[in-house]
């Protein structure tokens, strides 16, 4: 308190403006070159004010077929990379949340080896499997469709792990109260389990949307054809070595890519931050 109201009080700020201009001026000076043109990029003198084609280059990229990605709209890539980013942070928390429902509230034989050997995954992340899980896609027939992009990231040990330790603290008088009533196990689970935990997966949906976009290897490995990859890919592929990049392109399709995982945690910041720091559950 005696900093914030004496001569230091302004340094807060001044560690936040720093903050925001590191992590900011990248982010507007990619901005401003998806408003210019190639030649304007590479001329040596880039404008740090926008330019005059913004709709332009944005609709170029969206709607017309890129020769670096074997005549593949971006829009394209930008589905694709939407449909595995949701599936997969759907699926993880579907499978999760059942998973530790059945772990916690039901008593079976080996129930707890399968929670250990679900919590053993955690060492085992998806590059060190990155084989054996590669051949048993192909074998299924997955390659260069959105099941194989999705359903091998589709587990979540630690949201498995999540949920069960938020299911430990569901009081016992409310699990009686619910048999009392005459609940059953589905009943129990749509009426007492999802309510409560609404602001969990509402934050746990936000980081599993943000890791299933942001995926770069996994796509790489299991799509062959350029209509099947993902904007993060299809970045990458339009780094020619020659001179042939087309900046302004490059620098419009970074600007989109950030746009929905912003928007996820734009739009759910206050389910996102609430479900990271309720302590009333």
């Amino acid at each position: 308190m005696e900093s914030r109201s004496g001569h230091l009080a302004w340094l807060p700020h001044l560690i936040l403006i720093a903050g925001l201009l590191l992590v900011g001026f990248p982010i507007y000076v990619t901005f401003v070159g998806s408003t210019l043109t190639t030649p304007e990029i590479l001329s040596g003198h880039m404008s740090l004010l926008p330019g005059g084609h913004l709709v332009e280059n944005y609709l170029e990229a969206l709607t017309q077929g890129m020769p670096q990605l074997s005549g593949v709209p971006v829009g394209r890539l930008l589905l694709n990379s939407l449909v595995m980013a949701l599936t997969i942070a759907l699926g993880k928390m579907v499978i999760s949340f059942l998973s530790a429902y059945a772990i916690v509230f039901f008593r079976f034989p080996g129930r707890m080896v399968c929670f250990w050997m679900i919590f053993l995954t955690l060492m085992l992340p998806v590059e060190v499997r990155i084989v054996p899980t590669f051949q048993v896609t192909a074998n299924l027939g997955l390659i260069d469709s959105y099941g194989g992009l999705a359903i091998p990231l589709i587990a979540s040990a630690t949201a498995t792990l999540l949920f069960r330790q938020f299911f430990l603290t569901v009081p016992d008088e409310l699990i009686e109260a619910a048999r009392l009533d005459g609940a059953g196990p589905l009943r129990f689970l749509k009426d007492v389990l999802l309510p409560l935990s609404s602001t969990n997966l509402a934050a746990l949906f936000v980081i599993l949307f943000v890791y299933g976009w942001n995926q770069y290897l996994w796509p790489l490995l299991v799509t062959n054809t350029a209509s099947m990859t993902t904007l993060v890919v299809g970045i990458k592929s339009m780094l020619t070595v020659d001179a042939n990049t087309p900046w302004h392109l490059v620098m419009a399709m970074a600007i989109l890519a950030m746009v929905p995982p912003a928007a996820v945690v734009l739009l759910m910041q206050r389910w996102f931050v609430k479900g990271l720091v309720d302590s009333e559950k």
